[in-house]
């Protein structure tokens, strides 16, 4: 029951953000990118609930934004690591041998990259933005899903419902995805909701570093960024994304312990 509830309050609370993130700028007559100089540095108040920014923007209307593209690179960059992790790790761990050893030491060479180093490389390329956040992520993201794939493939694949399998002569291929993952999917989904606040923290501390969401557009990363000098004076611009981003953070963890327990 206590694994139950944990995944209930941390279900209920991320679809609360995603609602909000889909719906509420709805609920607000303003636009993520609508200036208003007069009204620069606001307070919350009933016409602006959160506040205005040190250009009269509305801090709600850009939270709900900034929520939905944090959460929209959050589940990408984790359904990404998934299918590339998983695959890899899949192989690697039913074959063995060479091919396994091959192929961890090819994402050991990989993991070994420094990753600030990796994502500066990329957004030079390409310049900054979410396709340089994603590049960056799911190149290097992957490697542990993979790494707990071979693990939980290589323990598996010496019980007796793969040896019977073997024995029928199905193909490896059919042993792997339709016996053996359907049983280690715990482990793995777990795995899968920690890298979801994993990709919004890193979103957030690259827009932080200015490599990653590009204004005009929101991101909590870059709003925490820009509220940073005047926390001191208007701590509203720095509470409401930073409290955002710590509440998408701890609905995964709390879904992800319940499935891990």
């Amino acid at each position: 029951m206590r694994y139950s509830k944990r995944i209930f309050i941390g279900s209920s609370l991320l679809l609360f953000l995603i609602f909000v993130a889909l719906y509420g700028h709805f609920f607000s007559p303003y636009t993520y990118d609508e200036t208003h100089l007069s009204e620069k540095n606001m307070a919350p108040t009933w016409d602006h609930i959160m506040g205005t920014d040190d250009v009269g923007r509305d801090v709600f209307t850009r939270v709900c934004v900034g929520l939905s593209l944090s959460l929209s690179i959050g589940l990408l960059a984790a359904v990404l690591d998934v299918i590339i992790g998983v695959t890899w790790g899949a192989i690697s761990g039913y074959f063995g041998g060479k091919v396994d050893r091959i192929m961890m030491q090819t994402a050991d060479i990989i993991y070994s990259l420094p990753y600030l180093l990796f994502v500066i490389l990329i957004a030079a390329l390409n310049g900054p933005g979410i396709t340089s956040i994603l590049a960056a992520m799911v190149l290097i993201g992957w490697i542990q899903m993979a790494r707990l794939t071979r693990a939980q493939v290589l323990a598996a694949k010496e019980l007796e419902y793969v040896a019977a399998a073997r024995a029928l002569g199905l193909h490896p291929r059919t042993i792997v995805w339709r016996h053996i993952m359907p049983n280690i999917s715990g482990p793995l989904l777990a795995m899968m909701m920690l890298t979801i606040p994993h990709a919004i923290f890193a979103e957030a501390f690259l827009s932080f570093l200015g490599i990653g969401i590009q204004p005009p557009l929101a991101s909590l990363g870059s709003m925490i960024s820009d509220s940073l000098a005047a926390m001191r004076y208007y701590p509203w611009r720095l509470f409401f994304p930073a409290g955002t981003i710590t509440l998408v953070i701890l609905s995964c963890n709390l879904i992800s312990e319940g499935l891990r327990d």
